[in-house]
Formats: C-alpha cells, sequence, structure tokens
C-alpha cells in the first residue's frame, strides 16, 4: 500500500507545481533567452512604441537607457530601456546622430554647427562646442569625440573633457555616419558615394573606398565595416584591415541605419517600412519583418533592438 499511496502523493505535487508554474507563467514566458544570459530580470516589452519628439533620426544605447534625437522637434529623449520611462533634454536646432562615450551622450547639432556634451546619469547639459559646418555624424574612439561636419567635407576630432578641437582633417562629399573599428575612424560620405578611414591616432587619411549610392549607416562588427548605401537599396561589407570587398547583399527601399546584435545585421528600409536581418558571416538574408512607417536609425541594447520611425515620431522595441 505504501508505494501507490507515495505515488499518488507525488502526482498530486507535480499539479500543484504545475498549476503554480501556470500563474506564474505570464511573468517569465516574455523573458527571451539574450535577457535571461544578460540577468535581465524585467518583463519584455518587445512590440512596444514609445513617443520621442518629431522626426527622430538616431539611436543609441547607454548600457542602462536609451536615446534618440529628433532633427525637427529640437530635443533628445532618453529612455529607461527596462519600462520606457522617459526624460526630455531640449536642445538646438535640426539634431543628428549621437554617440556615448562611456559617461556622456554627444549630439551633433546640425542647426547650431555644434555638439552638445550631456550626462547620461541624470541628462545635465555639460556643454555645447562648437565645430565645422552642419554638424552630422558623432563617434567615440575610447579617448577622443569624433564629428563629421556635412557642410565642410570634413570630420573634427575634440577632447571629452574640454570639447577643445585637436584636428580637423578632408573627407568625402557630405560625410555624416561615423565608427570606430578600434584603431581608425571610418565615415561615410553621403554625397560621395564611398566611405573614407582615418588613423585614429592624428587622422591621416588612410583611403577612400566607393560603396553604394548614398550610403547611410555605417556599423561594425569586430572585423568587418558594413554600409547601407540608402539609394541602391544594398548593404556593402569591408574588411576593416585593409578595406577590401568582402560583399554586397541586399536589403530593402533605401536602407537607411545598421546595428549589429553579436551574430547578426539589422537595417532599417526607409521606404519599404521593414528591417532586414543579415548574418554577418556570409550576408545570407535570415529575413524581413514589417515596422512602423519610416524606420531609420537602428540600435541593439544586447538582447533587443529598437528602431525609431520618422513619420510617427516614436522608437519602437523588437
Amino acid at each position: 500500500m505504501s508505494k501507490p499511496f507515495a505515488s499518488t502523493c507525488y502526482k498530486a505535487w507535480l499539479l500543484v507545481i504545475a498549476a503554480c508554474v501556470a500563474l506564474l507563467e505570464p511573468a517569465w514566458a516574455q523573458i527571451n533567452p539574450a535577457q535571461t544570459a544578460l540577468l535581465r530580470w524585467y518583463g519584455d516589452i518587445n512590440g512596444s512604441s514609445f513617443a520621442v519628439g518629431s522626426n527622430p533620426v538616431a539611436v543609441a544605447f547607454d548600457g542602462s537607457s536609451i536615446w534618440v534625437t529628433s532633427h525637427n522637434g529640437f530635443k533628445v529623449t532618453k529612455l529607461r530601456a527596462s519600462d520606457g520611462t522617459s526624460l526630455t533634454i531640449n536642445l538646438g536646432a535640426n539634431l543628428e546622430l549621437l554617440a556615448y562615450d562611456g559617461l556622456n551622450m554627444w549630439v551633433a547639432e546640425g542647426g547650431n554647427n555644434s555638439v552638445a556634451k550631456i550626462r547620461a546619469s541624470d541628462g545635465a547639459l555639460l556643454g555645447t562646442f562648437p565645430v565645422g559646418n552642419f554638424a552630422c555624424g558623432v563617434a567615440f574612439d575610447g579617448s577622443y569625440i569624433w564629428v563629421s561636419n556635412s557642410g565642410a567635407n570634413t570630420v573634427s576630432k575634440l577632447r571629452t573633457d574640454t570639447g577643445a578641437i585637436v584636428g580637423t582633417y578632408a573627407v568625402g562629399a557630405s560625410p555624416c555616419a561615423l565608427a570606430h573599428d578600434g584603431t581608425n575612424i571610418w565615415v561615410v560620405n553621403q554625397a560621395g558615394n564611398s566611405v573614407t578611414e582615418l588613423r585614429g591616432s592624428d587622422g591621416m587619411n588612410l583611403g577612400t573606398i566607393a560603396v553604394g549610392y548614398a550610403p547611410a549607416g555605417i556599423a561594425y562588427d569586430g572585423s568587418n565595416m558594413w554600409i547601407a548605401n540608402y539609394t541602391s537599396g544594398t548593404v556593402t561589407k569591408l574588411r576593416a584591415s585593409d578595406g577590401y570587398l568582402m560583399g554586397t547583399y541586399s536589403a530593402g527601399t533605401t536602407p537607411s541605419g545598421i546595428a549589429f546584435d553579436g551574430v547578426n545585421m539589422w537595417i532599417t528600409n526607409s521606404y519599404s517600412n521593414t528591417v532586414t536581418k543579415l548574418r554577418a558571416s556570409d550576408g545570407s538574408l535570415l529575413g524581413s519583418f514589417a515596422t512602423p512607417s519610416g524606420p531609420n536609425a537602428i540600435a541593439f541594447d544586447g538582447a533587443d533592438v529598437w528602431i525609431t520611425s520618422y513619420y510617427n515620431a516614436t522608437v519602437n522595441k523588437m
């Protein structure tokens, strides 16, 4: 009699445990594997949309919050990645791209020919520093901030503590997006259909490489530079060590933003309202996913991608 009784009790306990798990499931079932690996135990808000300023054009992650610049909204929005709680910082005209230096967020103010330095912890404006005509792109190399000046065809290199310019370097036509490969700075020349590589130590021009038409976004995958070619509808992969062309891959209509998630490349397609996912190792198409209207900028937060909607004035988590 003891064995059947024990078996019955065991089964009863399993039913109790199953019932408890069923009650708890809504809380944990939404956490994706990447969140678990990163010990991010907050509930997933994938598919959520958050209001930002009008015509958002850039997005960046600081380790805990998402930052979005609004081209015609004259402001930067900071959103806590866990729940979307927001803070707004008012800035100058025609805001463009932005970059994080480990402590502060730097924002290109195109209409003011300047770059703003914002303390990431509380959104305090720490300074505004003049650069060249129509500041567009921003990148951090571990020591200095680099700003592309679209109207001057130059790139400025600034000290992070004082904002003082330590060098200005000529590049191609209408430079905007920038990326750092650990040693050098890569500059997208929108009107030049090319990218220019500058030596990080002294700004020496290491070469200009042709890519697709109207290149818009650039991202580094640890070995290669990926460039989204807006008019060509393609993505170019260049080996960072020598600029060798590794491949050209189709994306959607008018690709603009590009981000690396550690394994794959994600490309926003502004006019087709999609985001394309390519395997970084070989450029294989892994999928195309619908987004809100006018997706342009994209960033990865370690678990999810965030995409701005130019026409909806939102940033959306996928």
